[in-house]
């Protein structure tokens, strides 16, 4: 009898355990007094950190021009704080100049950074790893799965780990106005002695071939950097910093020259050196100037009737020509603007928590058709050039779409492969030579020194 109850009461103790164990059977998601809470090693339930807690993430979408830039970034800001317990984040705009050359500077020198900042990765995300000071993401991207998904990463790339991500690509190339060239039965150039003679056209007609603007020398820099490409070749620059190649080569010269010539003539608007970069897209939309040579980030400006008007859908795109007809055509295609992270942030995990639902809902196939479709952004990620063409039917977008597919030989933008004190001495050079101070060869030769210097400097 003992041995009968025993085993009836064993049995009624299992079945109440199990009948408790299927009340559980979606590991209390399904439970209000679970909300909140996970489970600890010793099985019982803890509650997750929900106290309030912040990070930073600087930008550089300012302006008009930006605006849907910045709306994207909005929406991955909430995304990532619905996501994370507590967090708040602050968005810091700050102007893509001043933020590259002056406030990131000085706060890395400090060894404070924000959580979370633009950043152009060569040579800039190399110089703040080698400090220690941006976080390495290697991991990240391998448990996000996300490691070989982008068309490059080699800039923001240090020893084999990677420390920051391009938010998107970009070629360079001339904007201009169609309907013009249409009335005026002119033709896009295949060659640069073309584009010569339609400049000359357009001048002789009473407009401006170039709309420029050259308070900050990086917006003329982008002709020069094209210019010299092809007559020195792309691969030159690559040599500048290891001393295999001169700034003194003569057909650096020869291009630096034919940009004064352009100047010379009068193909620019006097007083350039005074324009904002705003300045030059408002002289197309106005119909002063026909062509503009910029990045194909451009294109929402175009696109956008509030800062377009009337100008909206007539306005193409077209690579600059080679010297001779039927040589390769060579571009300026990279993708060296992005994010990077604080290396702090690896000091508190809830931060790296944030950083890593911020990468995770930054870098997705949706977010960079977006970019692409809503602000022309040429995605960083790898896309079929089929799936971007059918991302958007806007006839200036397929302009570059087929600029793009165009190009024989690319290179990146020259300050991605100079140090720091190189582009200070072009820069000043460039503007010296738009108003007329120093010829090329003098100037290339200041260049050049600086150039010398900081190899000597090991930088």
């Amino acid at each position: 009898m003992k041995k009968s109850l025993m085993l009836l009461m064993t049995l009624i103790f299992v079945a109440s355990a199990m009948l408790a164990g299927c009340g559980k059977s979606d590991n209390g998601k399904n439970t209000p007094a679970n909300e909140g809470q996970k489970s600890t090693n010793n099985g019982e339930a803890a509650k997750v950190d929900d106290s309030p807690f912040e990070i930073t993430i600087r930008h550089t979408q300012v302006g008009e021009s930006k605006k849907f830039r910045l709306a994207l970034l909005e929406d991955v800001v909430k995304q990532t704080q619905d996501a994370v317990p507590g967090l708040t984040i602050k968005l810091d705009a700050v102007d893509s100049e001043v933020n590259r050359k002056e406030k990131l500077r000085g706060e890395m020198a400090a060894g404070k950074p924000p959580e979370v900042f633009d950043v152009f990765g060569s040579p800039d995300a190399a110089l703040y790893a080698k400090e220690g000071l941006m976080l390495d993401i290697t991991p990240i991207l391998d448990e996000l799965g996300l490691k070989d998904k982008f068309t490059t990463l080699a800039p923001f790339t240090l020893d084999g780990k990677i420390y920051g991500l391009p938010i998107g690509g970009s070629i360079e190339g001339f904007f201009y106005n169609k309907e013009y060239f249409e009335q005026k039965g002119l033709k896009v150039p295949a060659t640069l002695d073309e584009l010569d003679k339609l400049a000359e056209t357009i001048k002789a007609d009473g407009k401006i071939p170039f709309a420029q603007s050259s308070k900050d020398a990086w917006i003329p820099l982008m002709t020069t950097n094209n210019l010299w490409s092809y007559y020195a070749g792309p691969e030159i620059t690559y040599g500048f910093k290891s001393g295999e190649t001169k700034w003194t080569d003569e057909n650096v010269v020869k291009a630096v020259a034919k940009h004064k010539e352009w100047v010379d003539k009068g193909y620019y608007k006097k007083g350039e050196l005074g324009f904002e970069y705003a300045d030059m897209r408002n002289q197309i939309v106005t119909g002063e100037a026909i062509m503009m040579m910029d990045g194909s980030w451009a294109n929402s400006v175009f696109r956008d009737a509030e800062q377009a008007g009337d100008m909206v859908g007539k306005i193409g795109y077209f690579n600059m020509p080679p010297v001779n007809a039927g040589d390769p055509v060579v571009v300026m295609q990279d993708a060296n603007n992005g994010y990077g992270f604080s290396s702090a942030v690896a000091e508190d995990p809830r931060k790296m928590q944030a950083v890593k639902e911020f990468i995770k809902n930054m870098w997705t196939d949706e977010m960079q058709l977006r970019g692409l479709k809503e602000d022309g952004v040429l995605p960083a990620m790898k896309m079929d050039l089929e799936q971007m063409k059918t991302t958007s039917d806007d006839p200036l977008m397929q302009d570059i779409f087929k600029a793009v597919s165009e190009i024989g030989t690319s290179f990146p933008a020259f300050d991605a492969l100079v140090q720091a004190e190189v582009n200070t001495a072009l820069s000043m050079g460039i503007q010296q030579i738009i108003g007329g101070e120093i010829e090329p060869a003098k100037m290339l030769e200041n260049v050049q020194a600086a150039q010398d210097a900081a190899n000597a400097a090991g930088q």
